[in-house]
């Protein structure tokens, strides 16, 4: 039976890592391709930190200002910065709306951070100001309803 347990663990565990990898946007793959050291020191972040750095990128609205993201995270990861700088996590609308709704406010403190960043990842992917505004409910919504998923 242990064998079993070992078989299933192991792939579970490689499938989420090349989820976690496929994720990483090709610009930032050059990026850290050209510079080794910030490659090894990409690989030593945690998942989650990777993602957030990930989802930083992802979030820049001008072409330009990705462009300077992506470029700048050799010397980030070389300064000893495991984050993004000034990057928030909640979008201000969720978080206020949370404020407003304590139930809701209780549920999302109850929350593993993987799961808030899926409500908040979720919420900052919308097109346009109405889509997130609308997911925004949608996340206070699915809250006070116990909910631990989008």
């Amino acid at each position: 039976m242990a064998d079993r347990r070992e078989k299933r663990v192991l792939p579970r565990g490689i499938a989420r890592r090349a989820a976690l990898e496929a994720r990483e946007p090709a610009d930032l793959c050059k990026v850290l391709a050209a510079t080794p050291k910030a490659k090894a020191q990409w690989g030593d972040l945690t998942p989650l930190a990777r993602r957030d750095f990930v989802s930083w990128i992802e979030s820049a609205k001008q072409p330009e200002t990705r462009t300077r993201r992506v470029r700048s995270i050799p010397s980030r990861l070389a300064s000893g910065k495991r984050r993004p700088c000034c990057y928030a996590v909640v979008p201000m609308s969720l978080y206020t709306a949370l404020a407003a709704l304590p139930k809701a406010k209780e549920q999302w403190s109850s929350l593993s951070p993987d799961e808030r960043r899926n409500f908040a990842d979720w919420v900052t992917a919308g097109k346009d100001s109405a889509t997130r505004a609308a997911r925004v409910e949608k996340s206070c919504i699915a809250l006070l309803k116990g909910k631990r998923r989008p």
